[in-house]
Parts: structure tokens; C-alpha cells; sequence
């Protein structure tokens, strides 16, 4: 029997748990559709926004040290302060919005991190400065406000995207969600190099103690970033609450039954014979559940394990930026030192821009189509496993062997080869199963948290790499320490693999088989009688069709 007809029957007067059961079923074994298709793009646009704002920051830094510093550069804490306020502001992001999601509603959420984003990228694009107010406390601050807004998409997206999807498509829908961050980045490059190419000629021309081209440059490529978040606006806000969360959260079987249908299947009502829309008693989110839950060995090693392996690999991810300038120059895309000073700041800038795209073609983008083709075949922990595994060894042979191969030409593309592998198998790899597997492995009431956390630990490695890292690099002269520097990167690598092998493997099963809770008497009726023939009917036919 079909899932359509098997819920059709469940609501005429079954229990709870049975209605809830057929829900879930037309929900996991729905067949791929536009809905599913405008669920990805309605989250994928809000990656893609997230990425370009945060990439575009590393040129836009070195624009405003140009304007700020009549032609010089940002100093040490004011070029950290730029490029470090955002993931601080995505840390608290991830863990507010992961909590409120779960407490106050995904669809209630979803659109006000967005409205968020907005507000602090238009903020930075108009920042002034006057004699008692810093520019650099300005944009940073706005930056953090941005941050924020950004933490808040990573949960929310994940969870919404995996709550709607079937079972059999949910890795790829997750993935081409995330996949939309790797765009994100190459476009930040391609709308960076034709706004300098526009302003070639202010650049040019203009005196360093004026470089209006160059500060209506950035401002322009800072403010175009909230385009696209600005178009996905009105889709967010409208989106559909998610069944399971209407279920098990809000105890509404009737609206969670409706909503299968309206949005993922046939686009009619049901009617609820029975008039009762809070009828479900279901475990219910509080801190002493959330102890009892999280407090058992075999659901707090999944916690563990997500957050360790999503710290672990932002490291070395946001790490890699340390290198990107090394990696650059010995490409011939590095700082450019010959003719004026305009001469050289708009050949820099140049060089920037074009350097990036190639970083990005070279790896970044083909390692999530990669994960897009194999998640839901090969399964989410060996494709984790593999990366954290290949990228010890690449980082290993980055540090081990960083003089030598930069020592000769041919070192030096095998080094440039290393790092676009590096990017590579961090995309084909744990980037994109760090980000799909805690939207999959926690119980409804904490889905959302859950990869909150863990996507709030793999920021704070960000932080650890941008601060800590930074002030490491040049002990014992410029670049001196970055060998150092890439041989943690592999320690850490190694690390994920372990903590890799505390997750379980995720591919082909609901997310109900996932939260590590029975679900044979997870829901109660509210004192409401059922009918036995009905709920055995249901019962078995459910059974068969779980087994086939």
C-alpha cells in the first residue's frame, strides 16, 4: 500500500503515534519534487551569501588598509580585528539560533538571520569614521552583527533541509545546500576583480591621500553581498513549518498531516474528524531531559564526535588562509612591487582577485560536487574518514617537505598541487559531512542545538586558527613558523579521524532511526480512544512496507 493511502486511513480515528508514523513515512519516501528543489535553493542562496561575506573580506582588508593608510597597510590587531569579528559573531549565532529554533520554531527563525545579515552587510558598505569613532570599529562591529546573522543560517538551513527531505536524497539535498558556499566564495572573486577593473583608472590617477576609487570599490563589493540574501528574503519568510517540529514539538499531529500533504504531496487538506490539535503527548526539550539524554555514553559521543570533527577540520579550513598569500605568489598572482604605488595597488588587487578564482575552480568547488555524487551511495562517515585521512597525509607532506619543495620550480608546483588538493579533500570530505551529519543524527527536540554546537565548535576553531595561528606564523621572521603551522593542521587531521569513528553511518535511514530513542511509544494520545482494528491494520502494513 502506498504511503498516500496508508496516511489517507490513518486519520480516521488511530492513535497518535500511528498518524505521526504514517506522516513520517510520506515525508521519507516522498519522491524528489519541486518543493524539494526550492527548499535547497531557498537555503542554498543563503550559503551563497554567507560565503561571498565572508570571503570577500580578505581583499576588501587590504583595501581599506590602502585608504585608511594612504597607500600602506592595516596594522597586525586591525587587520585581525576585520577578518576575526565574523566567525566570533557566527559562534554565538549557531548556538542562539540552534537553541531557538528548537524552542521558539524553525519557520518563526527562518528569514530573521537573513534580516540580520542585511543590516550588518549594508552597515558596513556605509561605515564612516569622525574624530571620536575608529572606521575599524565601525566595520567590525558591523561585521560581528553579521556574524551572527550567518551562525544563524548554518543550523537552521541544515535542519529545515533535512527535516523535508526523503531519506534516500537527503545527503544530496544537504550537500547542494552547502554546496552553494563554494560559489559563494568564486563569486566574491569574480565581482572583486570587475569592480577593480571598473576603478583602473581612479585607482591610477588618484593621490594616495585620496583614494576615493578605491574606498567606493570595496564599498560596492561589501554591499552587493546582501543582493541575493535580500531576493531569498520573502521565500524564507514564508517557508512551511516542518512536520517533524510541528509533531514532536509543538504536539500538533493534525497541522503536521496537513502540511505533508499541502507542501510534499498532493497540495489538499485533510480533515481531522476529531477536532484536537494538541492531542500528542510527546518527550518534551528541558534541561533535565536534555542531561538524561546527552548524559547516555551513546548519544553524548555523537555530540562529541560532531563537534570535535567540525573543530578539528575548521582549522586547518580557515587555517589554509594563513598560506593563501605563499600559495598565490608562487603562482605569479602575489603582491606586485614594480612602477608607482597606484601601479602597485591596483596590480595587487589584481592579482588578488584572479588568485581566488583559481583557488576556488581549482578545488573547492569540484570537492562538493564530488561529496553531491557519492553521499547517499558511499555514505557520509567513509567519505569523512577518507578526507580527514588524506588530508594528514597531504598536510604531513605540505609541513615535512615545505622548504624543499619551495626551494625549486618544480617544488613549487607540487606545493601549489598539494594545496589545491588540500582544498579538494576538504570539500570531498569532512567540510561537507561536518555540516550534514548533525542535521541527521539528533532527536527532533534537539536537532537543531545539537548542530548548533557542533557547527559552533568548528567556528571556535576558525577563531583558534585566525588568532592563535596568526600570531605564531611569523616567530623567527616573515612565514618563518608555517611549516610548523601546516604539520598542526595534520595533527589535527589526524585527530578528526578518530572522532570520526564515534559517529554512526547516516545514509538511507529516518531521522526517527537516527535519535537513538525507541519509537514504538514515543507518542501518547491525550486521553483520546483509538480504533484496534485500525491500528493494527496500519501497524502491519507499516511493518511491510519499512521492510521492502
Amino acid at each position: 500500500m502506498s504511503p498516500e493511502v496508508q496516511k489517507a486511513q490513518a486519520t480516521t480515528g488511530i492513535t497518535a503515534g500511528e498518524r505521526r508514523r504514517a506522516a513520517l513515512v510520506e515525508v521519507d519516501e516522498a519522491k524528489f519534487s519541486w518543493f524539494h528543489a526550492k527548499a535547497c535553493i531557498v537555503a542554498g542562496v543563503g550559503f551563497f551569501t554567507d560565503a561571498y561575506d565572508i570571503f570577500t573580506i580578505s581583499i576588501v582588508a587590504t583595501m581599506i588598509g590602502y585608504v585608511y593608510h594612504q597607500g600602506g597597510s592595516n596594522t597586525p590587531n586591525q587587520d585581525l580585528g576585520l577578518k576575526v569579528a565574523t566567525p566570533i559573531g557566527t559562534f554565538i549565532g549557531q548556538i542562539l539560533f540552534g537553541w531557538l529554533a528548537d524552542h521558539v520554531g524553525r519557520k518563526r527563525m527562518y528569514g530573521i538571520e537573513l534580516i540580520i545579515i542585511i543590516i550588518g552587510t549594508l552597515g558596513q558598505a556605509v561605515a564612516g569614521r569622525a574624530p571620536a569613532i575608529s572606521i575599524y570599529g565601525v566595520i567590525i562591529m558591523w561585521r560581528f552583527i553579521m556574524g551572527m546573522g550567518i551562525g544563524g543560517d548554518y543550523p537552521l538551513s541544515a535542519v529545515i533541509t533535512s527535516e523535508f527531505a526523503a531519506r534516500r536524497i537527503r545527503g544530496r539535498m544537504m550537500a547542494a545546500v552547502f554546496s552553494a558556499q563554494g560559489w559563494g566564495n568564486l563569486t566574491s572573486g569574480i565581482v572583486s576583480l570587475i569592480t577593480i577593473v571598473a576603478y583602473k583608472n581612479e585607482i591610477l590617477s588618484e593621490p594616495l591621500t585620496d583614494l576615493k576609487g578605491i574606498d567606493q570599490a570595496w564599498r560596492i563589493i561589501i554591499g552587493l553581498g546582501c543582493v541575493p540574501g535580500a531576493i531569498a528574503l520573502y521565500f524564507r519568510l514564508t517557508i512551511p513549518e516542518t512536520p517533524r517540529y510541528t509533531m514532536d514539538i509543538e504536539r500538533n499531529i493534525k497541522q503536521a498531516s496537513q502540511d505533508v500533504d499541502t507542501y510534499l504531496t498532493t497540495g489538499t487538506y485533510v480533515v481531522d474528524p476529531i477536532h484536537n490539535t494538541e492531542r500528542a503527548e510527546v518527550p518534551k526539550a528541558t534541561w533535565a531531559d536534555f542531561r538524561r539524554h546527552f548524559g547516555q555514553w551513546k548519544n553524548f559521543k555523537i555530540l562529541f564526535g560532531a563537534a570535535w570533527s567540525w573543530f578539528a577540520l575548521d582549522i586547518a579550513f580557515y587555517g589554509l588562509g594563513l598560506n593563501s598569500s605563499t600559495i598565490l605568489a608562487t603562482i605569479g598572482f602575489g603582491t606586485y612591487t614594480k612602477g608607482t604605488k597606484q601601479l602597485q595597488m591596483y596590480q595587487t588587487l589584481y592579482n588578488v582577485a584572479v588568485g581566488n578564482i583559481i583557488l576556488s575552480v581549482g578545488g573547492l568547488l569540484p570537492g562538493y560536487y564530488f561529496t553531491m555524487a557519492f553521499v547517499d551511495f558511499w555514505g557520509r562517515k567513509p567519505i569523512q574518514l577518507m578526507g580527514f585521512i588524506l588530508l594528514t597525509i597531504i598536510f604531513c607532506c605540505m609541513g615535512f617537505g615545505y622548504h624543499a619543495m619551495l626551494a625549486t620550480s618544480p617544488g613549487q608546483k607540487a606545493f601549489v598541487f598539494l594545496y589545491c588538493m588540500a582544498n579538494f579533500f576538504q570539500n570531498f570530505g569532512p567540510n561537507t559531512t561536518t555540516f550534514i551529519i548533525p542535521g541527521e543524527v539528533f532527536p527532533t527536540r534537539y536537532r537543531s542545538t545539537g548542530h548548533g554546537i557542533s557547527a559552533a565548535s568548528g567556528k571556535l576553531g576558525a577563531i583558534v586558527s585566525q588568532v592563535g595561528f596568526s600570531r605564531l606564523v611569523n616567530i623567527g621572521g616573515k612565514n618563518a613558523w608555517l611549516n610548523h603551522i601546516l604539520e598542526l593542521f595534520a595533527f589535527f587531521m589526524l585527530t578528526g579521524i578518530f572522532s570520526t569513528l564515534l559517529l554512526p553511518e547516516t545514509k538511507n535511514l529516518t531521522l526517527e532511526d537516527l535519535s537513538n530513542e525507541d519509537q514504538t511509544n514515543f507518542v501518547h494520545d491525550a486521553g483520546i480512544p483509538a480504533v484496534p482494528e485500525e491500528v493494527a491494520r496500519i501497524s502491519s502494513e507499516h511493518r511491510t512496507l519499512h521492510q521492502l
